[in-house]
């Protein structure tokens, strides 16, 4: 099923059986794809920005580049970004964005709260991000956190797409493995329980992945010698979540400031392994 957004700014197009069969596949599956929810010119725009970003160079706390040159890790020289909608205001207005709020809001029957934002730029070589859970790292309770993925352009299994494994988001928090650095920014790995198998999510841009903070996902490298897998990534939470990790900062989707109790063991989503020399 395709749901059309409109494209600008204003009330999002989103039809209310469409709802209903989001929020049935969601409940099913653990995610679904709403299609072209966002337009071509804001997507763009969205990059543009973090181009931007990157050429006025570090902000600490937020995009910190390591290293650069011949044999540097992709990844230090151009790292995500992390809570951009704290710098920067087209950041912000994506994050809370009302054809967002539409669909989180029906896919959690509640008001949400924004809890984070992040920028992939993902470069041509880069490595992916193993199998995971983002309620490992966020550990809100009671209940998860739901992840809003947009794809800034085209995706898909050549550039280091995502990878879903349905049904995980029924299951508990699993104890990760260590993954294997040499195909994996992050440390934690969850390998598919038995009887279950990872799946790819191919995106146009525009296309919004939402799925659970349960549910077990991750990305293979980027195999390309020039294409990036470019994506904004917002974390919410339910109104009810009585506490969240320290790390996220949740905000009502108007933007006001609530604070939540800190919960235990949290942490930034993935954990990174120390910076790799040149290769």
């Amino acid at each position: 099923m395709t749901v059309t957004g409109n494209g600008a700014a204003g009330a999002p197009i989103l039809d209310p059986a469409a709802l209903r069969r989001y929020r049935e596949d969601f409940e099913e599956d653990g995610f679904t794809v709403v299609r072209g929810l966002f337009g071509a010119d804001e997507t763009e725009r969205l990059c543009d920005e973090f181009a931007a970003l990157r050429a006025a160079g570090p902000v600490p706390g937020h995009f910190e580049p390591r290293a650069s040159g011949p044999g540097a890790d992709p990844l230090h020289v151009w790292p995500r970004v992390i809570h951009p909608h704290e710098i920067n205001d087209v950041a912000r207005d994506v994050l809370l964005d009302a054809r967002l709020r539409t669909v989180l809001e029906v896919l959690l029957g509640e008001e949400v709260l924004a809890a984070q934002s992040m920028f992939y730029f993902k470069p041509p070589g880069a490595r992916g991000q193993a199998l995971h859970q983002d309620n490992f790292y966020l550990r809100v309770e009671p209940g998860t956190c739901v992840a809003a993925w947009l794809a800034c352009e085209v995706i898909d299994r050549e550039n280091g797409g995502l990878e879903v494994v349905p049904g995980t988001h029924r299951m508990d928090l699993f104890c990760p493995d260590e993954a294997d650095p040499g195909v994996s920014f992050a440390r934690e790995y969850v390998p598919p329980p038995p009887g279950l198998a990872a799946v790819p999510v191919d995106m146009e841009p525009g296309d919004v992945l939402f799925f659970n903070g349960s549910l077990v996902h991750g990305s293979q490298p980027n195999g390309t010698a020039d294409r990036f897998r470019r994506s904004f990534i917002g974390h919410y939470v339910g109104r009810s979540a009585e506490r969240i990790g320290g790390f996220y900062r949740t905000l009502t989707m108007s933007g006001a400031r609530v604070v939540l109790p800190e919960s235990e063991g949290a942490g930034p989503c993935g954990t990174e392994f120390a910076p790799r020399g040149p290769h």
